[in-house]
């Protein structure tokens, strides 16, 4: 199982040789590919070859690119992958709006529940009380819109009264935007590999988002995000290398999945392994206190 995650943060050259990823810089190291879950670069100037790019599709993994402010704008994702793509397909364009609906309320119950486990975590417990209520009353397709109410509940309880996650100013929101980015190139990758289109949604249906099932599928993955940042980091914190690489790491962390711990991103997969067999329960995450995850 592929469990490793590579950030690349100064020039090197990035080749493939004897099923090994080869990263050439200011030192040497090697990895191998089927250990690879994914791979951020965020230096501007390093070189991948072509050998290596289509290695690291086959295998899965997937590549996060970064702009000039070292932020990922870009994920490469395997194509054709899962054995049975167009079975896949006919029954993603064939889901009825009742089992979107039915998984879409899933989804929003449990992202309330983690952003309620958060407070309760962080020591706000009376407004954890409060979100447990409001996951219990979502109703099919969360008609109510009930993951506004509690994100307007949530986020000034957890960072304080004067937050807004438009403040661009505040390193904790540039935080959380590089820890939702992760997320959701994890979970665009999970799909892909499992012969999804990230484009088709439940919930989501922008039409200039070709990501909306991984946006989807990714909200309650959020708080793990939220609960690092909560903890750790300050308003005037500045994202560098190492608050970055903290961030990335969180998809190592674990969370509790079917009553057993799982890391970040193998929850994901088994979450939509759920979806691909069709179940009417998803399988889904329970936010619990940051720890590594421990391979076996």
């Amino acid at each position: 199982m592929a469990y490793r995650n590579v950030m690349i943060t100064t020039p090197c050259r990035i080749s493939c040789q004897r099923e090994q990823l080869v990263i050439q810089g200011e030192t040497n190291v090697s990895f191998p590919l089927e250990d690879l879950l994914s791979l951020l670069i965020e230096s501007r100037q390093c070189t991948v070859t072509t050998a290596a790019l289509s290695a690291l599709a086959k295998n899965g993994t997937t590549v996060f690119l970064c702009d000039e402010k070292h932020i990922p704008c870009s994920i490469t994702l395997p194509l054709a992958q899962h054995s049975r793509q167009l079975e896949v397909t006919r029954v993603q364009f064939a889901w009825t709006q009742s089992e979107r609906n039915r998984w879409w309320q899933q989804l929003v119950k449990a992202k309330i529940q983690n952003q309620a486990e958060c407070l309760a975590l962080c020591g706000i417990c009376d407004v954890a009380a409060v979100l447990h209520s409001q996951a219990v009353a979502v109703s099919r397709g969360d008609k109510e819109n009930r993951e506004a109410t509690a994100a307007a509940l949530y986020f000034p309880s957890l960072f304080g009264k004067g937050f807004t996650r438009n403040e661009d100013m505040d390193g904790r929101n540039a935080a959380l935007n590089y820890g939702y980015a992760i997320l959701r190139g994890c979970m665009a990758r999970c799909l892909a590999v499992y012969g999804f289109i990230p484009w088709l949604g439940l919930h989501h249906s922008s039409t200039l988002n070709a990501w909306n099932l991984a946006d989807d599928m990714m909200e309650p993955y959020r708080p793990v995000v939220d609960l690092f940042v909560a903890s750790q980091i300050r308003e005037e914190a500045a994202l560098d290398t190492k608050l970055k690489s903290c961030l990335f790491n969180l998809l190592n962390i674990d969370i509790l999945s079917g009553k057993q711990r799982y890391s970040v991103a193998y929850a994901m997969e088994r979450q939509v392994q759920s979806l691909r067999s069709g179940s009417k329960e998803l399988r889904l995450p329970c936010l619990v206190p940051l720890q590594q995850h421990r391979y076996e």
